[in-house]
């Protein structure tokens, strides 16, 4: 049985917290303190079963959801800082999440994504316009029909159904344009849609967007296992284990070779 020294533990901590924040840490005085440097960054940061990347998203969008502008402040100065993220897919995120979590959480993104510009005395970076030209409302109803049918693996609503949310929420504006833009690739959205449902506690879009997840090929069974621990965080246990028990059900499912059936 190994034996784990504290000082290390701490010295990892306290490294991986200053470069992840971009941020000179205090002497943590506190149990909580103490527990951001040692178990948070030192042991979650540190692991290897998910990418810089998609631990930065899931926390910025988390951070989000739990209300929290400090953390979210320091994971946009830290993404930046340490290139792991450029402004435009912050910029990006923030729309994402505002479709998922709401838009009073997509602000608060947007809003520390600025500060943390200027906190870093970075140019600002323009971004593209969310409409640049005309469009055919019929042919961005069908091109969001083809849309969910890709990032959902299974059909959604029907174009003309003539249900706001249906047709003009989801077809038109979110799988119609904000999953086609150019801003994040869709592995990136995917960690943004899936905390936004699992903060929802909403169960059929928890347990459809991770099924997603699985049957698309964006992420692996033993990803998404990874993803529970980083989202615990700032969603806390109770939420992380309702997820993780559906990723068990849907992991089932999915090596069985069967579709989402609702």
């Amino acid at each position: 049985m190994a034996m784990l020294d504290p000082a290390q533990r701490r010295a990892q901590g306290a490294k991986l917290q200053a470069e992840y924040t971009a941020t000179e840490v205090a002497p943590a005085t506190t149990p909580v303190g103490e527990s951001w440097r040692d178990f948070i960054f030192a042991e979650i940061w540190s692991r290897p079963g998910l990418e810089l990347r998609a631990r930065f998203l899931i926390s910025l969008a988390s951070a989000a959801g739990a209300g929290d502008p400090r953390a979210v402040n320091a994971y946009a100065r830290g993404a930046l800082q340490t290139g792991t993220l450029s402004q435009v897919e912050l910029r990006e995120a923030a729309l994402h999440v505002a479709v998922y979590s709401g838009w009073s959480a997509g602000r608060l993104i947007d809003e520390e994504v600025g500060n943390a510009i200027g906190e870093l005395g970075l140019d600002p970076v323009e971004t593209e316009p969310l409409v640049g030209k005309p469009w055919d409302p019929q042919e961005r109803m069908e091109r969001g029909f083809a849309e969910f049918n890709n990032v959902m693996t299974f059909d959604g609503p029907r174009v003309g159904n003539g249900f706001a949310y249906l047709q003009d929420g989801i077809l038109n504006f979110v799988f119609g344009e904000m999953w086609h833009r150019e801003g994040l690739d869709q592995r990136s959205r995917r960690f943004l849609t899936l905390v936004g449902v699992a903060d929802s506690a909403a169960n059929t879009p928890i347990r459809s967007h991770f099924h997603a997840a699985m049957g698309s090929g964006n992420c692996t069974a033993e990803e998404l296992h990874e993803f529970v621990l980083q989202y615990g965080v700032h969603a806390g246990w109770p939420k992380a284990s309702v997820v993780q028990g559906v990723i068990f059900e849907v992991a089932a499912k999915i090596e069985k070779g069967l579709p989402w059936d609702g």
